[in-house]
């Protein structure tokens, strides 16, 4: 079975993330230490892999991604819904922070979008798109 299909399946979900961003890198690293069942998996959304997956759901990557996604279940999830529904897989308090999702989504995006205007900034940003080591391949798509 290809990557593209095993990290499309009910059990598996796909997080879809700004290849050159530090910080979005950093969420990545974050998510796979926390992740031991390998529920995720991942792409830059610069990748053909992210066009693929997103053009059957009727969505086209960002020229300039400002966005997290999740993909799951044949569902797009973006910006802080895309994160509640991360954490809310996570094992241990981090399920916690999906208690946030009562917010209204206008708000919490707010919060976001002025993190994702300003990540560059704060965080730098790199070169080229992420490339996982070898044994984390099999998790990126």
């Amino acid at each position: 079975m290809s990557e593209a299909k095993r990290g499309t399946g009910q059990d598996t979900a796909v997080v879809l993330f700004d290849g050159v961003c530090n910080l979005c890198n950093g969420v990545v690293n974050f998510i796979i230490d926390r992740d031991p069942s390998a529920r995720f998996r991942f792409a830059a959304l610069q990748s053909t892999q992210a066009a693929a997956l997103l053009a059957p759901l009727g969505r086209v990557p960002e020229a300039d991604p400002q966005s997290f996604i999740l993909v799951e279940g044949g569902r797009v999830y973006e910006r802080s819904s895309a994160a509640l529904r991360v954490a809310r897989k996570l094992p241990g308090a981090w399920k916690l922070f999906y208690a946030f999702v009562v917010i209204p989504p206008p708000l919490r995006d707010a919060v976001y979008r002025f993190i994702a205007r300003n990540r560059y900034r704060w965080f730098g940003k790199a070169e080229a798109c992420r490339m996982p080591t070898p044994e984390l391949r099999a998790r990126f798509l």
